[in-house]
């Protein structure tokens, strides 16, 4: 593919204010080093062991999918994030500031939990890993495995870290995917949905090019409108959570599968994992939009 021009346009913009939860689709956002301005502002902290709760952990907190949170205002840079709305799976819903918060989101989960600002310096989470054969260099199948992320993880590794401590960020601040990875998994396994929110990226490029086209922007820059620029840092290894059920779409182990089969990216010094897009770092923040030309340099 090209190295340099245009590549498409933004085709969708997304933001998770609670981590592990369905967010909100967006017309525009605004994007500061941290990241888009209030994405994983919040997540619950398991009160019995420690850890932050994932939908990677998907045996003790299976309903993450199930609740929906959205900021009851636009959250704005250098401003107090407003409250978020939490729909609970019953059809209830509570909000961040609530003084009940904290029962109300235990009673929902069966689990005594507390919502958090920030993470753990020790950020660690449980992720189960499928019974998908080469989904793990490491070998996992069908286990839970204990797993550092965000500052924890570069710590833990000895590497400077894209994300502060007390980010709640897996490991980098933004993620990108095209809509031509998307065609091409669905052509790979047309009976599989593979839709934009199973991957909960923050940006979806819309792309014409045919094939896994973001693995070749490992490296470059994305220019976004007339302001954003990011810098693609590597791809994005895919977990249990793509194949998880939400909203119309159905748990589908295949999702996983055919990424296994088909898009094993080498990923660092870490070994070759099923990818579908890329994480960057921002170099010059901005306000997006969709229909946003995005150029790679």
């Amino acid at each position: 593919m090209a190295t340099s021009g245009v590549v498409g346009s933004v085709a969708g913009l997304w933001r998770f204010p609670l981590k592990s939860m369905r967010g909100e689709r967006l017309e525009q956002a605004e994007l500061t080093e941290r990241g888009l301005v209030g994405d994983r502002a919040y997540a619950l902290i398991d009160a019995d062991t420690g850890k932050v709760v994932s939908a990677k952990s998907v045996r003790l907190f299976p309903d993450l999918f199930g609740c929906r949170a959205a900021f009851v205002e636009p959250p704005r840079s250098g401003r107090e994030l407003p409250p978020v709305r939490i729909a609970l799976p019953d059809g209830t819903s509570v909000i961040s500031d609530s003084s009940d918060i904290d029962r109300v989101l235990s009673a929902c989960f069966r689990r005594d939990v507390t919502l958090a600002r920030a993470a753990p310096d020790d950020f660690t989470i449980d992720q189960y890993h499928p019974d998908v054969e080469d989904l793990d260099p490491a070998g996992h199948r069908d286990t839970v495995v204990e797993q550092k992320l965000g500052s924890a993880f570069f710590a833990q590794a000895g590497l400077a870290s894209p994300v502060p401590v007390g980010s709640f960020f897996d490991l980098f601040p933004v993620s990108v995917l095209t809509t031509s990875t998307l065609e091409q998994l669905s052509e790979l396994r047309p009976q599989s949905r593979f839709d934009q929110r199973r991957f909960r990226m923050n940006v979806i490029v819309g792309t014409k090019e045919a094939g896994f086209v973001e693995n070749d922007w490992i490296g470059h820059e994305l220019a976004i409108g007339d302001a954003v620029r990011l810098s693609v840092a590597l791809p994005d290894p895919r977990c249990v959570m793509t194949t998880l059920a939400q909203d119309e779409l159905p748990k589908d182990t295949d999702v996983l599968r055919t990424l296994t089969r088909h898009n094993r990216v080498q990923v660092g010094d870490a070994g070759q994992f099923p990818c579908a897009g890329v994480y960057a770092v921002v170099e010059a923040p901005g306000t997006m939009r969709t229909g946003d030309r995005v150029a790679l340099t």
